[in-house]
């Protein structure tokens, strides 16, 4: 039996599960929580041209890339989607080659993409990605949520602020939307897409020989 199939032995086609959401507003906390509880979905690792961070391990966290290496994957097609954040300082990019052979295993990746990765990754892929976008309460408690966790100065937490209201404009070009008021909730709703979506007509690829079998 495919180990990635569902109960039933019926394969399927894996999928990209994309998060999205302003700095504070919980992402990689539900990342992490469900990455943790379902055992066929991974993280996709991105390629970057920065420097490895203290405890960072290459292929684990991240492909450290040199610019120019970089610049040969971009050019051969071998990335999905990238970009440079911090004024053009550094690029970030999604590898091609390990997300096309997770989706035709049948196992899942999550994302951790800005709306405009997001966009190149649908376009790339437009049959293979399920968006979400995660909302907080309200921009009162992000901005308490920044302040708690970064201890920037205020000219830092009103840049911070300033982009997030630029990302959530955003919100209304993925699938499906979620508040995080509360985690554990938000963690089940994600869950939940996450879940349904597994089990669409379409992904279903071994569900044509299930059903000749099922009826003779």
């Amino acid at each position: 039996m495919n180990p990635t199939a569902n109960p039933l032995g019926i394969a399927r086609r894996g999928l990209c599960l994309i998060l999205s959401a302003p700095s504070g507003a919980g992402k990689t906390a539900i990342t992490d929580a469900l990455v943790a509880i379902e055992p066929n979905l991974g993280r996709s690792v991105s390629v970057t041209t920065r420097a490895p961070r203290a405890k960072e391990i290459d292929g684990v966290h991240y492909h450290f890339l040199s610019e120019a290496r970089f610049a040969e994957a971009e050019q051969a097609g071998e990335l999905l989607e990238w970009a440079r954040v911090l004024q053009g300082t550094h690029a970030y990019g999604t590898p091609r080659a390990p997300v096309e052979q997770a989706l035709a295993e049948g196992r899942d990746l999550v994302f951790d993409i800005d709306w405009q990765g997001h966009r190149a990754l649908r376009e790339k892929l437009p049959n293979d990605v399920v968006s979400v976008f995660i909302l907080p309460p309200t921009l009162a408690a992000l901005e308490a949520r920044l302040r708690k966790r970064a201890g920037d100065n205020a000219a830092e937490i009103a840049r911070r602020m300033a982009v997030a209201r630029d990302e959530i404009s955003h919100w209304a070009e993925f699938d499906h939307v979620v508040v995080n008021d509360d985690l554990p909730t938000a963690i089940g709703a994600i869950r939940a897409i996450l879940q349904a979506s597994r089990l669409t007509t379409a992904r279903q690829t071994g569900a044509a020989g299930f059903v000749r079998a099922l009826v003779g």
